[in-house]
């Protein structure tokens, strides 16, 4: 079964998302805010509202001044507490926003499109508003929509609920739970797990294998947990096949960038010897790979992920994984990759959504907030000691939802 596969390029969230549904794509995966020949009013719509995001999420970091405008932008994106469970359905600002825009024809050309080519096939978007777009301008094949983020605000649902037709692929029963409360009719959501690549989720076992001789120098964890290792791993390697690795994930607006520069320094001594490799992705921004170019001149020990096409970036991301210890990342999208085995440090989170992933990771032991990373060389090796890093590793393979990306194929089969 072949699908209208769409996304967004904005921020690297929502195109990771639909990377390991290239498979199903008719044709290719198509960016809602990018294809060829979009009206140009479309694409100010979306241009507009990319800028002012990157910008709004580097002004961030500035004191005061910066915290108080970003506060300001993401109380309109704020998740509402979960408790007392009520009814949420009211819409918001947001949510009406783009309901006028879709009125003046906004997103209409794409879907027009789409109709005079294969009006049959699914339709499934990474993003919300593709979704909305779909259904506003009557796509007559099924809408889904995959959720890209442990908790979702109300703009994820449709103005009218109880009455729309999309479905969505749900990654946590919180979001299944939370969709209800705005109104989504529970035939409507699908528990599938966040779509992973397949090419890891493959491989996923015998990499953790590898990674807990890294993270568990002292055999600290092993000895605690040797018989419930050996029953869902079997046995382990005699000896590790790479040194201690660490990547560092910088997002789409490369707000992140010093807290790696940081850790390289910290570290500097320990990859000189060759105990440690650092990587550091950089997307496919020339301003950020550049950043690190001109202040890392050592190149042993040091990778810096770049591509200047984002299907070649992705791909090259999630081949070096295999050989990553340790995922250091904001809490976006990637908290979902320690699915695969791979302990998450959390770098500090940028808005609601971001702070509901970090909830997430913790309360399921999957991740720990990074400390101070001037000294990276001090904490991190306490924490490697100690074992917590491969006991994270190895709960989240474990209790992780690993099979998103064939469970979807497996739903819009039928």
């Amino acid at each position: 079964m072949k699908a209208w596969i769409i996304s967004v390029s904005m921020g690297y969230g929502h195109q990771r998302t639909a990377y390991p549904l290239k498979g199903l794509a008719f044709k290719k995966i198509i960016n809602a805010n990018s294809y060829s020949e979009i009206p140009q009013k479309d694409k100010l719509i979306w241009e507009n509202s990319r800028r002012f995001y990157e910008t709004i999420s580097k002004f961030e970091r500035i004191p005061v001044l910066g915290k108080i405008s970003f506060s300001i932008y993401d109380y309109f994106q704020r998740i509402l507490s979960f408790y007392p469970k009520r009814n949420l359905e009211n819409p918001s600002f947001t949510l009406k926003r783009i309901y006028s825009l879709l009125k003046k024809g906004w997103g209409k050309d794409l879907i027009e499109k789409l109709k005079k080519e294969n009006p049959k096939i699914p339709f499934i978007s990474t993003f919300f508003i593709p979704a909305f777009m779909a259904e506003f301008f009557e796509y007559p094949g099924k809408i889904f929509c995959v959720i890209c983020d442990t908790d979702i605000a109300r703009v994820w649902a449709p103005l009218e609920p109880k009455k729309s037709k999309i479905k969505y692929f749900a990654p946590t029963e919180r979001v299944v739970e939370r969709l209800k409360l705005y109104g989504v009719k529970p035939e409507n959501i699908f528990l599938t797990g966040y779509p992973l690549p397949l090419e890891n989720v493959k491989k996923a076992e015998n990499d953790l294998k590898f990674r807990i001789l890294n993270l568990d120098p002292e055999r600290k964890f092993r000895k605690s947990y040797r018989d419930l290792v050996e029953k869902r791993l079997g046995k382990l390697p005699e000896s590790i096949d790479h040194p201690l690795t660490i990547l560092f994930s910088i997002g789409g607006a490369g707000a992140q960038a010093d807290i790696a520069l940081q850790i390289y320094q910290s570290l500097k001594k320990e990859i000189k010897k060759g105990r440690v490799k650092l990587i550091i992705s950089a997307g496919i921004k020339e301003r950020v790979r550049d950043y690190f170019l001109k202040r890392i001149k050592m190149k042993n020990g040091i990778e810096i992920i770049f591509e200047r096409k984002i299907e070649d970036y992705f791909e090259k991301f999630n081949k070096a994984l295999r050989k990553v210890d340790i995922l250091w990342t904001k809490p976006s999208e990637l908290s979902f990759y320690s699915a695969l085995g791979i302990p998450i440090i959390i770098a500090p989170p940028l808005g609601s959504q971001e702070r509901s992933n970090l909830r997430w990771l913790l309360k399921s032991g999957y991740g720990m907030p990074q400390e101070n990373p001037k000294y990276t060389n001090q904490w991190l090796f306490d924490w490697l000691k100690e074992g917590y890093l491969a006991e994270m590793a190895f709960e989240a393979f474990v209790e992780g939802k690993r099979f998103g990306s064939s469970k979807i194929e497996e739903i819009i089969s039928k």
